[in-house]
């Protein structure tokens, strides 16, 4: 078998096509959550804490040439070594909140599914045609 053929067997599975797809949408998702955490949470936090504004905290490690503004974009651009802690700490938010909506969309999706079977569970199953006449029959001599 070809490699050719022998991989687009794989890429027309539907599991491929599945993943590609949570990919695409994963990443559309990291967008959202990046906008909650840098445009709502963080601002709050920052009230709450003082007005700080945690992406562009970061020490210095190295020497700053001359006429390089102290940013944090101009440092790096300028090959700077910073330590950005405020950048990490922002990302370490934007995880621990992308963790949180996950787990309660997994939780949703199994107290569905647990919904959806009891059902089917809590209904008995008929007893077979044996019993039933045998039920009967006792029935019938109790008389």
């Amino acid at each position: 078998m070809s490699i050719a053929k022998e991989f687009r067997e794989f890429a027309v599975k539907g599991s491929v096509v599945d993943l590609a797809v949570g990919v695409i949408i994963g990443a559309a998702f990291n967008k959202i959550v990046d906008s909650l955490v840098k445009d709502i949470i963080m601002p709050i936090v920052s009230l709450v804490a003082g007005d700080l504004d945690f992406s562009s905290k970061f020490f210095i490690l190295g020497r700053v040439p001359e006429g390089v503004p102290r940013t944090l974009a101009d440092l790096t651009k300028a090959g700077v070594p910073v330590f950005a802690w405020g950048n990490f700490l922002t990302v370490l938010v934007n995880f621990a909140i992308l963790a949180f909506i996950i787990f309660m969309m997994v939780r949703q999706i199994n107290r569905l599914k647990r919904a959806q079977a009891e059902p089917a569970a809590a209904a008995p199953a008929a007893p077979p045609e044996d019993i039933v006449l045998l039920r009967e029959i006792r029935d019938n001599l109790r008389k």
